[in-house]
């Protein structure tokens, strides 16, 4: 198995972005090709989970489009993401935040998580 990770990190190139986990708001910024044209689109939403690990790292992101919520699955290490920026960092407790399917409104927020820095 070593082997086979080692050819596949050799193969593609590792993008590095800005540290997120579940419960990250983040804004996902992706090409789009229509015809011969290209543009980017974003999508802002809720990560509820990552999964995978070197190449095959992918990650889900949750957004409420008017009543409706939609999900995306994005590779990690996608040529078409142009860039992932963290909005807000969430404090949940749990790896997978699935359990977010179910609530609505007030009871579907995530509280945003404190950061005490050094003090100048």
């Amino acid at each position: 198995m070593d082997i086979i990770k080692e050819i596949e990190n050799e193969i593609n190139d590792i993008k590095t972005w800005s540290e997120f986990k579940a419960g990250d708001t983040v804004i996902v910024d992706y090409k789009i090709k229509e015809g011969d044209k290209e543009r980017i689109q974003s999508f802002q939403g809720v990560v509820l989970q990552r999964r995978g690990s070197g190449a095959t790292e992918t990650f889900t992101v949750r957004k409420l489009s008017g009543n409706t919520a939609v999900e995306r699955i994005f590779p990690v290490n996608s040529p078409f993401i142009d860039s992932i920026k963290v909005t807000k960092k969430g404090a949940v407790r749990r790896a997978r935040i699935f359990y977010l399917r179910g609530l609505r409104g007030k009871a579907a927020r995530i509280k945003e998580k404190k950061y005490y820095g050094a003090k100048k």
